[in-house]
C-alpha cells in the first residue's frame, strides 16, 4: 500500500492509470490476494484510486485534504458507526448476490428509482440519506428472504454514516457523494444483468471504503489527541517518563 501510494503521490503512476493486476502485484511484491484486496481498499478509502469491478483499478485525480477529519468528540461515535460497517459488510455482501439472483423487475426499477432520487438530490443538494437507504433496503427485499429487510428497517437510516459523523457529511461536498452514486451504480448493474458474484463485489468494495475512510480518520484523531495530552507523571516519581 505504502509503495504504490507514494508511485501515485510522486506521479510515478498518473490520474487515469490503470494498476496492475491482483495476480500481477501478488507476483511483484510476494503477498496474498488477500493482502492485495486489503491494501487496494485502504487506497480506494484514501481517494488514491478507484476500482471498477470487471474492469479494474484506476489512479484518481489527487484531492485536496485526503480523508476527512473527525473532531474529538466524535471518536466515540465512530467506533460504532464502525461496528455497524462491519456487520453491514457481512450481511449486505450476501443480501447483494442474492438480489441479482431472485429480484424482480418492479424491484429493479425501485432500485432505479432510488438511484435517480439520489443523484438528482446531490445536484439540488437535497437530501441523500432517505435514497440511500432506499437503495439498500431494496436490496435486501429483494432477496425474497423478510429476515434481511427485518434487519436494516431495525437499524434505520442511522447505517448510512453521514448520518451519525459531521465530518463524513461536509466532505468534500458532491465529489464525496458522487464517488458514493458511481459505487452504488456498480452494484446496480451486477444486480441487473443477475450476476451475484459481481454484486457481492460490488457491494463488499463500498461498504469496505466506508470502512476503510473512517477507520483512517480515526486514527489520525486518535494520535492527534495523544499528542494534545502531556504525559502523566507520578507526584511521587517526577522523573518518570524520562
Amino acid at each position: 500500500m505504502e509503495d504504490l501510494g507514494e508511485k501515485i503521490r510522486s506521479q510515478a503512476l498518473r490520474p487515469g492509470d490503470k494498476l496492475p493486476t491482483e495476480s500481477a502485484i501478488m507476483q511483484a511484491y510476494g503477498v496474498s490476494r488477500t493482502v492485495v484486496r486489503e491494501a487496494l481498499s485502504k487506497l480506494q478509502a484514501g481517494g488514491l484510486v478507484e476500482t471498477l469491478h470487471g474492469v479494474g483499478t484506476f489512479v484518481l485525480q489527487p484531492r485536496p485534504g485526503g480523508v476527512f477529519r473527525l473532531e474529538p468528540g466524535e471518536i466515540a461515535t465512530s467506533v460504532d458507526v464502525l461496528a455497524v460497517l462491519e456487520l453491514r459488510i457481512s450481511l449486505e455482501t450476501e443480501s447483494a448476490g442474492l438480489a441479482a439472483s431472485r429480484r424482480t423487475e418492479e424491484q429493479l426499477v425501485a432500485m432505479r428509482q432510488a438511484l435517480d432520487d439520489f443523484e438528482h438530490n446531490v445536484t439540488v443538494s437535497g437530501d441523500t440519506v432517505a435514497p440511500d437507504f432506499r437503495f439498500h433496503l431494496q436490496i435486501a427485499q429483494s432477496t425474497g428472504n423478510p429476515y434481511f429487510a427485518d434487519i436494516m428497517r431495525h437499524l434505520g437510516t442511522t447505517i448510512i454514516p453521514r448520518t451519525r459523523i459531521s465530518a463524513i457529511r461536509h466532505q468534500e461536498g458532491g465529489a464525496y457523494l458522487s464517488r458514493v452514486n458511481r459505487e452504488h451504480e456498480e452494484i446496480y448493474a451486477a444486480i441487473a444483468r443477475r450476476d451475484p458474484e459481481s454484486a457481492r463485489a460490488a457491494m463488499r468494495i463500498h461498504l469496505t471504503n466506508s470502512r476503510e475512510r473512517l477507520r483512517m480518520a480515526q486514527e489520525a484523531a486518535q494520535k492527534k489527541a495523544e499528542a494534545a495530552s502531556p504525559p502523566i507523571t507520578s507526584p511521587l516519581n517526577p522523573f518518570r517518563g524520562s
